[in-house]
């Protein structure tokens, strides 16, 4: 203690006749690295943390700036630990003086006498504090950090380094730790343990030694009042205020989507996401709720994607991620599985577009052979000739499959692919007509996409988690002519609901794998589409599970915690057809296939546009920017359609002229009185 007085004392001498000497020495000073490195961070679209990870030697050192702490907090800090920090330049010799005859005076150390900067100097190095050599080093490498960095820099780095006990650095870090709360704003009584625990962290731990711990804070509280940084009443109170006796896990939302983005080494150690964590969290529980008191291996998956912009919102890829009984590491939203039933509205919408059916048509459900495939029914019943409309919304499978023999398996591959699904087929032979009741896989994002691309009219989403500046604009072609997804998600939103849903307000379609292997259920409103599966990670099969009793009740529930009243869905276009069967051109009242019964040999085809051209309209694009359509063999009268719409009914003239509303994609398609049709796509420049 005598060495520590003649050394405080002999600097300061030297500090007042000697300044050269010390300027010298500051100058010459090699400082400690202070880029330090931080616990890599994954946060909400508000800056709500997510997910944290520790650094390479396992301890929890959260980023944090100055303005993201409570100002209470930091008028504590500097109050009880350095009240003059903003007039020195590194040294306080006055609180060394005073510390050094308060250790002679009383035969022990009363105050320290280090200022924070000091303390961050102490923190830089890791040095000890009980030498004076070791406060030399302190004072010399302070003086040093002053003419570099400014005051709020060295504060930024005391708030980085402080120690909290065990593996706990810094304030945000402890804040979460104890408090499960951001530092921005800290109660009196949080703000002034955590101004106690740096100074002996391992002997004030509240979830080891409370008593130590509420003696500290208790000596910061009674400081503050003399400082009159708190007024008696405010301390009093502080006083009352519980301890935590126990340390909390740091939040753990997202964990398979959070550790994808580390692991892909985006540049920045935080990273911000498009997922709004208050939904994200509640999701998460009402997954987790809704699969425990089921079988033990079943795991479950849900994604919620805003189609106006793309941003996914939540993403759920297994109930528990610690789960080894259900493989909760695993993120099922990526999953490869089987659609089952869950592909049908895409290929209802190509028949629309194509002009081979309508909403109303009547289609055919009877016993039916395609080759060598006889699909059946899921329940091996049929009822005979009904609505398309309600073939779709009962999920009847001979429609289905009469529908893609006509717009061809590879045509619905295409559109899939230009949703930005890929899908995998089983072999590499070509597709077939199984595809169309789940004989492919694919996964949840996927399927998402795909549904979010109907919701949106038919134009693909560019689907991200990170967060957009605006309304996404997607550069593919379109899944569908924006008229068939209108008439898509008429039928979807005329789907019953669950029992536990009082009424239906979403499009949504349900599905079942082949040995009810995976559950399905898909939906969207007006600006929202939420995605989810149910099954076994293994693939094993779940008896009696079918996606509209397991998997269409989470898709329900996962919209109410979304949102309380969802967003509309669009209005019927102009061009819609809404009449009744008897309305329709007589070539879209009954769906004919023109499968192996039917000979294709005099089918229409279309002579002009060939299929795939492109087509330049000229400037400007007005009404004499007339397109020609001509039609070769099929039996009059013809109906022309493009992008589903009527443009020419009941035609008996080969050849019409359509004005075309601007550039773009479109899609052609003409159908004969036998209800033969053929369709090319073109591009209008």
């Amino acid at each position: 203690m005598r060495r520590l007085g003649i050394f405080t004392g002999a600097f300061c001498l030297l500090a007042l006749i000697g300044g050269g000497l010390v300027e010298r020495w500051i100058q010459t000073t090699e400082l400690p690295g202070i880029a330090l490195s931080v616990s890599p961070t994954v946060e909400d679209r508000n800056g709500d943390l997510l997910r944290a990870f520790t650094i390479a030697d396992g301890r929890w050192r959260l980023p944090v700036a100055l303005d993201e702490v409570d100002p209470g907090y930091i008028a504590q800090l500097i109050a009880f630990e350095d009240k003059r920090y903003y007039h020195h330049g590194g040294g306080d010799v006055r609180a060394m003086i005073r510390a050094t005859v308060q250790a002679l005076w009383r035969g022990e150390i009363v105050s320290g006498g280090s200022t924070l900067t000091m303390q961050v100097a102490r923190l830089l190095e890791q040095g000890g504090t009980g030498s004076w050599q070791g406060k030399l080093r302190q004072m010399r490498v302070a003086l040093a950090l002053e003419r570099q960095l400014g005051k709020d820099d060295i504060l930024n780095l005391y708030l980085l380094l402080a120690p909290y006990g065990g593996n706990i650095e810094g304030v945000r870090a402890a804040s979460l730790t104890y408090f499960r709360k951001e530092p921005r704003r800290l109660t009196d009584a949080e703000a002034a343990l955590l101004v106690a625990l740096p100074q002996s962290p391992e002997r004030r731990r509240p979830d080891r030694r409370i008593k130590a711990a509420h003696a500290a804070r208790e000596r910061v509280l009674n400081r503050m009042v003399g400082a009159h940084v708190l007024a008696p009443d405010a301390a009093q109170a502080a006083l009352r205020e519980e301890i935590p006796a126990q340390r909390n896990a740091f939040p753990n939302h997202a964990p398979h989507l959070s550790e994808r983005v580390i692991l892909t080494g985006a540049p920045g150690t935080t990273h911000r996401l498009s997922l709004d964590r208050t939904v994200q969290s509640a999701v998460e529980t009402l997954v987790k709720s809704y699969v425990l008191p089921r079988h033990a291996s079943l795991s479950a998956a849900v994604l919620i994607v805003d189609h106006r912009t793309g941003e996914i919102v939540t993403s759920v890829g297994a109930p528990d991620y610690l789960d080894q009984a259900r493989s909760g590491f695993l993120d099922m939203t990526l999953a490869v599985r089987s659609p089952g039933s869950a592909l049908k509205p895409l290929i209802y919408g190509l028949a629309f577009e194509s002009g081979r059916a309508h909403p109303e048509t009547i289609i055919d459900d009877r016993p039916s052979r395609f080759g060598t495939y006889a699909p059946q029914n899921f329940d091996n019943q049929f009822r005979g000739e009904v609505r398309i409309r309600k073939a779709l919304q009962m999920s009847l499978n001979i429609p289905a499959v009469a529908l893609l023999q006509e717009v061809g398996p590879p045509q619905l591959i295409a559109r899939i692919q230009r949703a930005g699904a890929v899908p995998r087929l089983p072999t590499d032979e070509p597709p077939g007509l199984a595809i169309a009741l789940g004989g492919l896989g694919i996964s949840l994002k996927d399927m998402v996409a795909i549904y979010a691309a109907i919701a949106r009219g038919g134009e693909p989403v560019e689907m991200t988690y990170k967060v957009k500046s605006g309304v996404s604009v997607a550069q593919r072609q379109p899944v569908l002519g924006s008229l068939a997804a209108w008439y898509v998600a008429d039928i979807l939103a005329g789907m019953p609901p669950p029992d536990s849903a009082s009424r239906n307000v979403l499009a949504y379609k349900t599905g079942t794998s082949y040995g009810h292997r995976d559950a399905w259920a898909l939906g969207f409103d007006g600006r929202h589409t939420i995605g989810v599966w149910l099954g076994r990670p293994d693939g094993a099969a779940m008896p009696g599970e079918l996606g509209r009793d397991l998997a269409a009740p989470l898709l329900f529930e996962s919209f109410a915690l979304l949102k309380p009243t969802p967003d509309p869905l669009p209005v019927a276009p102009d061009a819609a057809l809404t009449g009744t069967t008897a309305q329709l051109p007589t070539q879209l009242q009954h769906f004919r296939s023109g499968g192996a019964l039917t000979s294709r040999l005099n089918n229409p085809k279309i002579a002009f546009p060939p299929d795939g051209a492109r087509i330049d309209l000229g400037e400007p694009v007005g009404e004499d920017a007339f397109l020609a359509l001509k039609v070769a063999n099929g039996a009059p009268p013809f109906t022309w359609l493009a992008n589903g719409r009527p443009v020419e009914v009941a035609s008996f003239e080969r050849q019409t002229v359509f004005v075309p509303d601007g550039p773009g994609h479109l899609s052609i398609s003409v159908i004969d009185a036998k209800g033969q049709s053929q369709q090319v796509e073109v591009v209008l420049e």
